[in-house]
């Protein structure tokens, strides 16, 4: 009989499906966290339209994303651990992303006005900002 870990080792790889499904489970569990609204959480996730998101939202089982909008919640999903690290009070790390920030990169404003921008660039910024205060990418 084989061990655990050699059964995970042989299961059949993730699917898109998979992923999505996970990623969109997270990623509205974060947005509750940070209370966005949904026009908020649209932007996230690149703008979907209406009946898509609130089927994602009904139904994330039933989503497959494309990369695009993978790549933005694996950002998100990032951007909300490293919070988690770098701030361990779970209603501190919440609450930064509202906040305004002096960094250079916000300009006084905060990272969830960054994050709205819209492009995946803005979310990436984040994180990497993020990442750089952590002490590295691990």
């Amino acid at each position: 009989m084989p061990s655990t870990a050699t059964a995970a080792r042989t299961s059949a790889p993730l699917t898109s499906r998979d992923l999505s499904a996970a990623g969109l489970r997270a990623f509205f569990n974060i947005a509750q966290a940070w209370g966005l609204n949904t026009d908020e959480q649209m932007t996230m996730l690149g703008a979907p339209g209406r009946s898509t998101f609130f089927k994602w939202k009904a139904a994330p089982e039933n989503a497959d994303l494309k990369r695009d909008t993978l790549e933005r919640l694996s950002y998100l999903l990032g951007i909300y651990k490293a919070l988690q690290i770098l701030l361990p009070d779970a209603s501190a790390s919440d609450a930064w992303v509202k906040k305004p920030n002096a960094a250079p990169m916000f300009g006084g404003k905060s990272a969830l006005q960054r994050m709205l921008g819209g492009n995946i660039s803005d979310l990436l910024a984040v994180r990497q900002y993020l990442d750089a205060r952590r002490g590295g990418w691990a």
